[in-house]
């Protein structure tokens, strides 16, 4: 009998480990007249409101890379939510369209700021999302994009770049800035040289910013992303993958949200 009843209590523990899994869902949603297909990711196992985290996608376009961290996201304990800055889920498989694309949105700043916004008030409309706490982190535009929004006061507890480009026509100012920010970039990036992070130090301490930037040595643009290798080669742009950084990346990132959700 006491065999059958630990073979019981074993077979239940089983089936509620299997149960317990990251949850995704595909999300649409509205923005001025246009709809954007997101991507949610939560761990049912986890009850009640957790913080949740905006991923903002590479200049590729909504993807599945943008996908996989928000389920690893989601499996760290966070609700996430990838969004979708060019509208009807469009990827582009080409740099010259990635450019197109992602050169539209920045040049309509007010545009860029109403898609965040729209997939913004869609997470903390979620149940599983304290409203309070929420974060962005975004991938060379996205990380583009994130320092954008913190630079126009969006209501984000911090935001992480990874391998975004940190000039901005409209830089951050005293006072101005609600989240706390940080950078990770590689030493090797030509498209963030060094003299771009010297002016984006330069505005974060004039604007008095909760800041953090680091840098990896030999690390290229894209350095986050195991298919950059493979975008460099076909398309012969300075894009690699690196491993170390790519991993000593994410656990700051990770420390960080231990700092802003304390």
């Amino acid at each position: 009998m006491r065999t059958l009843w630990i073979s019981a209590l074993l077979l239940t523990l089983n089936l509620a480990t299997a149960q317990a899994a990251v949850v995704t869902q595909e999300m649409n949603y509205t923005v001025e007249g246009v709809t954007m297909k997101g991507y949610l990711a939560y761990d049912d196992a986890i009850t009640g409101p957790r913080p949740g985290v905006l991923v903002v996608h590479e200049w590729w376009g909504h993807n599945e890379y943008a996908r996989k961290r928000a389920r690893t996201l989601a499996g760290l304990g966070y609700t996430a939510f990838a969004l979708d800055m060019y509208g009807e889920g469009k990827q582009a498989h080409h740099p010259d369209d990635a450019n197109k694309l992602s050169s539209e949105l920045g040049q309509n700043q007010a545009l860029a700021k109403a898609r965040f916004q729209g997939a913004y008030d869609l997470l903390v409309s979620q149940p599983t999302v304290n409203p309070q706490r929420i974060a962005a982190i975004g991938y060379c535009m996205g990380g583009t994009v994130v320092l954008e929004m913190a630079r126009g006061g969006a209501p984000l507890a911090g935001v992480a770049s990874f391998h975004g480009n940190l000039s901005t026509a409209q830089p951050a100012q005293p006072g101005g800035l609600k989240a706390k920010i940080l950078v990770l970039t590689g030493t090797d990036d030509p498209f963030v040289p060094a003299e771009q992070v010297a002016r984006f130090m330069k505005e974060m301490d004039a604007a008095d910013a909760d800041y953090k930037l680091i840098t990896y040595p030999g690390a290229k643009h894209s350095f986050t992303n195991p298919d950059a290798d493979q975008f460099g080669k076909e398309f012969n742009l300075p894009l690699a993958y690196n491993a170390e950084a790519d991993q000593a990346s994410w656990r700051e990132m990770q420390k960080f949200f231990g700092v802003i959700f304390k």
